[in-house]
């Protein structure tokens, strides 16, 4: 593995200072403000390790209340709401300076005997063929731009980055494809693989609200933040294997927009659902 998936895993190994009560702490570089991946990954994290092995997540919801400090830990407390037969129930909030920055609802449910349909997964070319992100905007900003640094994941769009949109109107759009792995092997534990993929499903998300309308995150009248984030995971998956997230933005009003995602297996399989409200500010383009 690489130094940037072992500094994302060691993230996600929280330290239990009570029954119920876990600490996590934040990379504190590049950053004014903790990713919102970030937490929600360390959150389900944290509530996952108060539910047997035996019962993966279904779902979860959460909110972005304020922006964490990526200076000190985060704290997380969960609240056991349920244990039935067939589903559990736990909440759970992070903590900065004594308030609350984020909460989130998680359910957990051993698959059952059912009906079962799926919709198909979107054409799209093999991920060998596409050309890594990180070289992409290593090439449009340069090799020392901070967007271009080491990460944990292999991520490969299919389609144009927010910044050639902005340069190009031709080729905005509210729909993206994007593969997407952990840069890495994994070891065969269920609930690492989810965590990852709710850390994963934060950094491109919005970028298909931006995409419409020729803005990024780099231009300098942009700013945004993830207000609440919803996900379902639909089937086992790995996290370590190529995962095509199709992401697209149905409608952006009154400085929020709304984006949603699918993720697919590369043998066609719909794994995990996702949607996302972000607040959008953008200032006026200079003349």
């Amino acid at each position: 593995m690489g130094e940037a998936l072992d500094r994302l895993l060691d993230l996600l190994d929280l330290e239990q200072i009570e029954v119920n009560i876990f600490r996590g702490r934040s990379p504190g570089e590049r950053r004014l403000r903790v990713f919102g991946g970030q937490v929600a990954g360390q959150a389900l994290v944290a509530v996952g390790r108060t539910v047997p092995a035996n019962r993966p997540v279904h779902s979860l919801h959460a909110y972005f209340i304020r922006p964490g400090d990526p200076s000190v830990p985060i704290v997380y407390t969960v609240d056991r709401v349920r244990d039935g037969r067939s589903f559990t129930t736990r909440r759970v909030s992070a903590i900065q300076h004594g308030e609350i920055i984020f909460t989130m609802s998680a359910s957990f449910h051993h698959a059952e005997p059912g009906v079962e349909h799926a919709d198909p997964m979107p054409d799209a070319p093999p991920p060998e063929q596409v050309e890594r992100n990180s070289d992409r905007w290593a090439r449009i900003l340069g090799g020392d731009h901070p967007r271009a640094f080491d990460s944990p994941f292999d991520l490969r769009s299919v389609g144009p980055l927010s910044v050639e949109a902005e340069r190009d109107p031709s080729l905005r759009t509210t729909r993206s494809l994007v593969w997407l792995r952990v840069d890495g092997e994994l070891p065969d534990d269920e609930l690492l693989h989810v965590c990852l993929m709710t850390y994963a499903s934060d950094m491109t998300l919005l970028d298909s609200v931006l995409l419409g309308h020729g803005l990024s995150w780099l231009d300098g009248r942009t700013r945004g933040a993830s207000l609440d984030h919803a996900m379902w995971f639909h089937r086992p998956f790995r996290a370590d294997r190529w995962l095509l997230y199709a992401q697209s933005s149905p409608v952006a009003y009154g400085a929020r927009g709304l984006a949603r995602g699918e993720v697919f297996t590369a043998d066609g399989r719909l794994v995990v659902s996702v949607m996302q409200e972000g607040l959008i500010r953008t200032t006026p383009a200079a003349d």
